[in-house]
């Protein structure tokens, strides 16, 4: 009998230790696929652990026919479109309406919105890996009845065959071919990851821009059409003007001093930004700063102002 095997065995027998050992390398992909369907990584660990629940409790309906990974995946699959059902979908700025030419002043935040939130990816991660997490795939991905969400996930990133996923859903292979079609029309195709080197230089200056109120350094990292939210404010900018109205009257001069770490979310090279607002102060955990590249510049910069997306990433509140 293989160690797999025996550990089902003794998790079936009420043992939760050997349960833990089955579940445990597939708790990160896991999480990962409840993170697409849901847009939070708060949404996604409270989904994990609803599946993993009923996963325990209903291991003695698991026969074996299908790998336990597929099992696992119906079971977390069914949670999240659960909770899809109760939350409905999460948003970005753009998706409440059309971008501001001018800086907004006294923008505050919506609090009637469920807002899409980061995903920390890590530099050993794999391509494929942090393409299946990219924030447009998971912004688009919200647009989706729950269904096709569902298949699209399962089918385009985790290769499952419609049958397999028709069986997990408890469907036909037809609706699950029809959902695919349905969905390939709002989705677009996951764009490739960018290279780790070149990217990370473009996330360092552009903390270094911030860090030195320098507006000619941030322009010459922007193209002309890039693109500024900052959820949870409702309003956006679209184009460099726009957008420097933006950072000259905010984070280049009025926000305080800036401090930040380089790190990766959602694929991308990203920046936590921490704010001192008072001399001698604390710089406090104040945004998670994604960055699109493209062609050696930012296209996309998706500014997710919260201090509870800091412990998502390890990140302390504050830096001394």
């Amino acid at each position: 009998m293989t160690e797999l095997a025996v550990d089902l065995e003794r998790a079936r027998a009420g043992d939760d230790s050997a349960f833990t050992r089955l579940v445990e390398p597939l708790r990160r992909e896991l999480h990962a696929h409840c993170y697409r369907m849901l847009g939070s990584a708060h949404d996604a660990d409270d989904a994990l652990q609803e599946a993993l629940l009923r996963a325990w409790r209903g291991l003695a309906r698991f026969e074996g026919r299908a790998s336990l990974r597929s099992w696992l995946y119906t079971v977390a699959t069914r949670t999240c479109l659960d909770a899809v059902e109760r939350r409905g979908r999460r948003a970005l700025p753009m998706d409440l309406g059309p971008s501001s030419e001018h800086v907004v002043a006294g923008d505050s935040p919506r609090t009637d919105v469920e807002w899409l939130g980061p995903y920390p990816t890590g530099p050993d991660a794999r391509a494929e890996q942090r393409e299946a997490v990219e924030l447009a795939f998971v912004a688009a991905l919200q647009h989706l009845p729950g269904n096709q969400r569902a298949a699209l996930v399962l089918f385009e990133v985790l290769g499952f065959s419609a049958a397999e996923i028709a069986s997990m859903m408890g469907t036909s292979a037809a609706s699950v071919n029809s959902a695919l079609q349905r969905a390939r029309r709002v989705v677009p195709a996951r764009e490739p990851a960018p290279s780790d080197a070149r990217v990370r230089t473009l996330a360092s200056d552009y903390a270094s821009a911030l860090e030195r109120g320098d507006a000619d350094a941030l322009v010459a990292l922007l193209t002309e059409d890039v693109t500024w939210s900052m959820p949870p404010m409702p309003h956006w900018y679209r184009g460099i003007d726009a957008a420097m109205s933006f950072a000259r009257r905010y984070p280049l001069a009025s926000c305080g001093s800036w401090r930040h770490r380089i790190i990766s979310a959602n694929g991308l090279p990203a920046v936590a930004s921490y704010l001192r607002s008072s001399p001698g102060g604390a710089f406090e955990s104040w945004s998670i700063n994604v960055l699109r590249p493209r062609d050696g510049r930012i296209a996309e910069i998706t500014s997710f102002v919260a201090r509870e997306h800091f412990a998502v990433f390890g990140l302390p509140d504050a830096l001394d």
